[in-house]
């Protein structure tokens, strides 16, 4: 059975969509099989494996509100062993429907159900909101990892994330566990970055990833070609440091 990963952090700006794309691109070049799944209604990790949102005629919002099964909407992607649920505008109007049906919080897993076995690795994409698209994601995951900016206000959210996560564990998935922060936009000459590592250091002991993503206008640029930075420019250090850290996630699923 493959697992089933969230990546999510209520603050917004973060590297979310830019980690979930390129680990899932990364799994994928390493040879597991690995479908990316979009509930952000910005739709940002459609677009950033190079599929056009206004063409999407089936999204997640199908899946979750009209009952289409996942596979009925599954895209391949040009990348190797890279498969996306793609997510459209209409997944803006998902959060007001959603409360009206019974299943609301496990419209998602109930959708993935059929899915886990087909694939090593499912990574899904969250919104930038603890809204019910994020609790459908974190009810449908099996671990979760958030990205972090090395910036002061990355601080401010964390003990709304840590409290976030007891409630969804509390109510709603009690399995639910967090796999690992990954620190984004680390710029090692700045003093505040190490702060801020060491601050994430006594929250979450023995959870931050060693391996950590640069800022780099090569992570700005490849969205634009509709492409993973790790197969728009190879050999810059985003490339590198996806592809170390995907090593690394690896080794510690093993």
């Amino acid at each position: 059975m493959g697992k089933t990963v969230a990546i999510f952090n209520q603050k917004g700006g973060v590297g979310k969509t830019t980690t979930c794309v390129n680990m899932a691109a990364a799994l994928g070049a390493k040879g597991k099989k690995t479908l990316l799944v979009d509930v952000d209604p910005q739709g940002n990790s459609t677009s950033g494996v190079g599929i056009d949102k206004s063409d999407v005629e089936y999204s997640t919002y199908d899946i979750l509100i009209n009952n289409v099964s996942a596979r009925a909407i599954m895209v391949e992607t040009e990348f190797k062993n890279l498969w996306i649920l793609p997510s459209n505008m209409n997944l803006a109007g998902a959060e007001l429907e959603l409360a009206e049906l019974d299943h609301r919080n496990k419209a998602l897993k109930k959708a993935l159900a059929t899915l886990v076995m087909e694939f090593d690795y499912i990574i899904i994409d969250c919104p930038p909101s603890l809204g019910l698209l994020s609790i459908n994601a974190l009810v449908a995951a099996d671990t979760l990892i958030v990205p972090l900016q090395c910036e002061y206000y990355a601080l401010e959210g964390l003990s709304q994330l840590v409290s976030t996560v007891r409630t969804i564990k509390q109510h709603y998935n009690e399995h639910l566990e967090l796999e690992g922060v990954l620190f984004t936009m680390y710029d090692s000459r700045l003093k505040l970055t190490q702060q801020v590592i060491d601050e994430v250091n006594k929250y979450f002991p023995n959870k931050a990833y060693k391996t950590m993503i640069p800022r780099s206008v090569k992570i700005a640029e490849a969205p634009s070609f509709g492409e993973p930075v790790i197969y728009y420019e190879k050999y810059s250090k985003p490339s590198f440091a996806y592809k170390k850290f995907v090593d690394e996630f690896l080794k510690a699923n093993k």
